[in-house]
This record gives C-alpha cells, sequence and structure tokens, in this order.
C-alpha cells in the first residue's frame, strides 16, 4: 500500500540528509507506530508520506483513495466560539460535497453520538480528539494517519480512543499510522512498529521489537 524506495530529505536538498537511504512497504491493514527521540524526523516522514513535503531523492508510492490525518488538536480553534460538535462535522461535509456522509453513524463509531450538540471547547482533550478522528472517518480513508493522539489525554480517554483505532484496523480494515512517543502504547495497540534513529529506519514486528528492546537495556 505505501511503497518507499531510497528516500532521502533534507530541508536544503542536499547533504547531510535528516532522513537517508529509506526503503520501505508498508502492506494494507497494517497498525503501524513510529517511535524514535524527539527531534528523529518522525513528523518529517509523516509530512512526506502525506504529500505536504517533497522527497529530495527517492520516491513514495501509496496506493489508497484516501488518507485522513488527525492532528494533535484543533490549533486554528478558538475555544469560546459557540459551535457543536455537529456543526463542526457538518461544515466539514460540506467541504466534501458528500451529502451520503452519516454524521450520527460517524459519531457512533467513535462514542461521541451522546456529545453531537455539545460545544466543542467544552469537551476534554480526549473527546476533541475523538471529534477529530470523525472528521478523518468523514472521506472513507483507507489509511488514517494520526499524530501523537495520546498526547494531552488522560488515561480513560487513550483507552477509549486506542480501542476505537484498533477497531477501525481489525473490523473496517483501515490501514493505521500513528506516531507514539509512549512505547508501552506502541506495543500494546500496533500490528507493527517503526522506529527512527540517527536519519534510518528500522521496521519491527511487535514481538520483535520487545525482544530489540530488552536487549537494547540488557546492553
Amino acid at each position: 500500500m505505501i511503497d518507499i524506495k531510497n528516500l532521502c530529505f533534507s530541508y536544503t536538498n542536499k547533504p547531510p540528509y535528516i532522513l537517508n537511504d529509506i526503503s520501505l512497504n508498508l502492506p494494507k491493514g497494517i497498525y503501524l507506530s513510529i517511535v524514535g527521540e524527539n527531534g528523529s524526523c518522525k513528523t518529517t516522514l509523516i509530512k512526506l508520506i502525506l504529500g505536504l513535503l517533497k522527497p529530495t531523492s527517492g520516491s513514495i508510492e501509496i496506493d489508497s483513495n484516501s488518507i485522513g490525518y488527525v492532528p494533535q488538536r484543533l490549533d486554528s480553534f478558538n475555544s469560546q466560539f459557540p459551535i457543536t460538535v455537529k456543526e463542526v462535522l457538518s461544515c466539514h461535509k460540506k467541504t466534501l460535497k458528500n451529502n451520503s456522509i452519516d454524521i450520527d453513524s460517524i459519531l457512533k463509531d467513535v462514542n461521541m453520538l451522546d456529545f453531537k450538540n455539545r460545544l466543542l471547547g467544552m469537551l476534554s482533550g480526549g473527546q476533541q480528539q475523538r471529534v477529530l478522528i470523525a472528521r478523518a472517518l468523514m472521506g472513507n480513508p483507507d489509511i488514517i494517519i494520526l499524530d501523537e493522539p495520546s498526547t494531552g489525554v488522560d488515561e480513560n480517554n487513550q483507552k477509549e480512543i486506542y480501542n476505537i483505532l484498533k477497531k477501525l484496523n481489525k473490523e473496517n480494515k483501515k490501514t493505521i499510522i500513528s506516531i507514539e512517543h509512549n512505547l508501552d502504547i506502541a506495543i500494546n495497540n500496533s500490528t507493527h512498529i517503526l522506529r527512527i534513529e540517527n536519519a534510518s529506519t528500522r521496521l519491527f514486528t511487535v514481538n520483535e521489537f520487545i525482544e530489540y528492546k530488552k536487549n537494547s537495556f540488557n546492553d
């Protein structure tokens, strides 16, 4: 589904590359967590996949009808602005120009139907994150990409969010790609883990990553 070949990238379009000679084949239906230290270019890789940045060299080929992106937060949203959850999604529905979208059904998928008439600014961080997931689902994407969905979210809402993501992956066959700073969350929810370190990547199954993590700490 996502085929990356010999990808190199720098913001100056010349060496040294902050991502260097990356080759990956990510199959359809994967639940991938991307991990690495701060500054390891996790977000840069996501931006390259989304087409927001262009590779300095190499290629990215994506076999997908649609990609849904879920940011960490509603950065441009004024929490004092009186708009409800359903109104936010209705506005997005108009931009998609698809009258067949059932907003109530999508809100039910993310366990937010009971909050559809609640003001967005009155929701918790975790509830707002679920609204963002609902917004991404409105385009019926094959791939959903998330940027640290657990950031600023309490433990109960974290469980809710990751249960939703796992259900979307297993039952709805969505490919999930999520940047994670918490390794335990990555291990407990993913099928695969991609570690970025020193401008290179290494792809693991979850069991392989557990062994790698164990050996790294033993060293």
